[in-house]
């Protein structure tokens, strides 16, 4: 494990930021590596598994892993341009941005990657065609995004949207201070220095730049950024456990007759914590549903909402937890 160090000034505290949402593209490469992960997260799981029973999504894939199999190999680096700041109004906006690679930046960052792992003959023939392959690229990263993430929007939007809500409530509370201190434990804060967990060992001076913070649904473990430090700094993070999506497994019929099937249900949703949006998703009710149940539910001592900034969570309190824990006793024993 490395350690990223990110040096800031004041003005570097004054334009840092979260981003709107997930960059499509960098969501592109980190599912790729989620593809070879060897211990499974669960949260992973269910997406795998619907990639893997759907023959049709896998052929539209393949092209598109190919590419990711041989650019982003397990190793400490791979090419910026993948990656283009562009990608963060949109898909096409980044595919657009990918296209217009020059080749002469194509064939240097491949160059760099050949450092760090073996680059297929297959690539290195395109890299010294007249013009880049970056159309085919595109195109194959595009195919690849409609089979393996435009599917799952409303999985992984909605666990973006809350990790994000939950951030901006710290930054718009307690400022950019907040905002980082709200990264632990994978991020330490000590003006004028952020220490990330990180593959390798890094200084990166943002020297009155700012920096982007960028939730990912697919990033795991550590945050990843751009590997060239003139870029625009960006530090893609893993979102908050607490907010991925896993199936809500069926609680015990006990405390279904206690409180009801659909209320049980609701009251599942909320471990690790939720809004009420994702309450309603995660029990499939509707948001008015979700909405009466959770007030019941807080009433009872069951849950309790925070605030963070424009979101509430509603979190299962330790009386909640432990009705799920031991279905079998009664709520005052």
């Amino acid at each position: 494990m490395g350690l990223l160090r990110i040096h800031f000034t004041a003005d570097d505290l004054a334009r840092t930021t979260v981003a709107a949402g997930a960059d499509p593209l960098w969501e592109t490469v980190l599912s790729r590596f989620r593809l070879q992960d060897r211990d499974k997260a669960p949260a992973f799981r269910p997406w795998e598994r619907g990639l893997r029973e759907s023959p049709a999504r896998l052929s539209r894939m393949a092209s598109g892993l190919r590419w990711l199999t041989a650019l982003a190999p397990e190793a400490p680096y791979f090419p910026d341009f993948l990656t283009p700041a562009a990608a963060r109004d949109g898909l096409e906006a980044g595919l657009e941005a990918l296209r217009a690679t020059p080749r002469r930046r194509f064939r240097h960052e491949l160059e760099l990657l050949a450092r760090y792992a073996p680059i297929p003959g297959w690539l290195g023939a395109l890299a010294e065609r007249p013009s880049a392959p970056m159309s085919e690229l595109a195109t194959a990263l595009a195919d690849y995004h409609a089979a393996a993430i435009a599917p799952h929007r409303d999985l992984i939007e909605p666990a973006v949207e809350g990790d994000r809500a939950w951030r901006v409530g710290h930054l718009v509370g307690s400022g950019v201070e907040g905002l980082l201190g709200s990264m632990k434990p994978m991020m330490r804060w000590r003006f004028p220095v952020l220490e990330v967990d990180y593959s390798v060992d890094r200084e990166l001076h943002l020297r009155g730049r700012g920096l982007t913070l960028v939730p990912s649904y697919f990033c795991r473990r550590v945050p990843v950024s751009l590997a060239d430090p003139e870029l625009p700094p960006v530090l893609i993070y893993p979102i908050d456990a607490g907010f991925r999506w896993t199936p809500v497994a069926r609680v015990s019929g006990s405390v279904e007759a206690l409180i009801g099937a659909t209320r049980a249900a609701v009251l599942q949703a909320a471990g690790g914590g939720a809004t009420t949006s994702e309450l309603a998703r995660r029990a499939g009710v509707s948001l008015a549903a979700a909405s009466r149940h959770a007030k019941v539910l807080r009433e009872a001592g069951l849950i309790r909402s925070v605030r963070q900034g424009p979101a509430v969570l509603n979190l299962l309190t330790p009386l909640g937890s432990g009705l799920l824990e031991r279905p079998g006793r009664h709520l005052d024993h």
